[in-house]
């Protein structure tokens, strides 16, 4: 197993690395904190890892993403698994006075996810195998108050990732969209009301893990139960949900 981490610092990547790690995958971290990655490979190889390589990138203002991808390939030996994990949160009342603001949580977490999920397809296409990953948000189910310019971005990284999946049918690759609920992790910290329904890294991690090997539809929520909550939240009528504080 050979496994590409966009955005390897995060909570959850590390977690998953480590999973993978566990099998003796070859694992490439990318990111753009170059200590910590190198900390992060360190990890991962005294936990059974064949490979752990590091590459420094700024994956939002990389100006050729497919010259790029094509460096991680010969890096890691070749790519199995393509993980995208990297975002921001952003504060919603900054992105709304501010469309500079806005625009960075969009660039971030809509178009350079778009931009490196077809260059990931372009790849496995031509290899004719392959799974692309990615992390998304239950937060692109319906657009709240709280935080609709980041559910902006994931909902529109949901249906890219659905429409991926959907132009490898009927082929060998794969496109998988992962959507967590609340998840305890740094880019969360500053939120309240945690509880019952929030979920470590840890947990995402596994779910990532085995729904990547196993996972018939373009999209896992993670925890599965989300995808009822979520249907409960998308169908309610407005005049209810106008009135919650959500």
């Amino acid at each position: 197993m050979r496994l590409v981490i966009l955005g390897a610092t995060s909570a959850i990547a590390e977690a998953t690395a480590r999973l993978y790690a566990a099998e003796g995958a070859a694992i490439l971290l990318v990111g753009r904190n170059d200590q910590r990655l190198s900390a992060m490979a360190n990890d991962l190889r005294e936990r059974g890892a064949r490979l752990a390589e590091t590459t420094v990138c700024d994956l939002v203002s990389e100006p050729d993403v497919m010259a790029r991808l094509e460096e991680f390939a010969a890096l890691a030996g070749g790519i199995d698994h393509f993980l995208i994990a990297y975002g921001v949160m952003g504060l919603q009342g900054e992105a709304e006075k501010d469309p500079a603001a806005a625009d960075a949580v969009l660039r971030v977490n809509f178009n350079s996810v778009a931009a490196w999920s077809l260059a990931a397809a372009a790849y496995f296409e031509r290899e004719r195998r392959g799974t692309l990953l990615v992390i998304g948000s239950v937060a692109g189910d319906r657009g709240r108050r709280a935080n609709y310019v980041y559910g902006a971005a994931k909902a529109g990284v949901a249906a890219f990732v659905e429409g991926i999946a959907h132009r490898f049918a009927d082929t060998g690759p794969r496109a998988l969209l992962i959507k967590p609920g609340p998840t305890d992790t740094p880019m969360t910290r500053g939120m309240a009301g945690r509880g019952m329904l929030w979920s470590s890294p840890e947990q995402i991690a596994a779910i990532i893990y085995r729904q990547a090997r196993k996972a018939r539809g373009p999209v896992v929520y993670a925890p599965w139960f989300w995808r009822y909550v979520m249907l409960i939240i998308r169908n309610l009528p407005v005049r209810v949900f106008n009135r919650m504080d959500i």
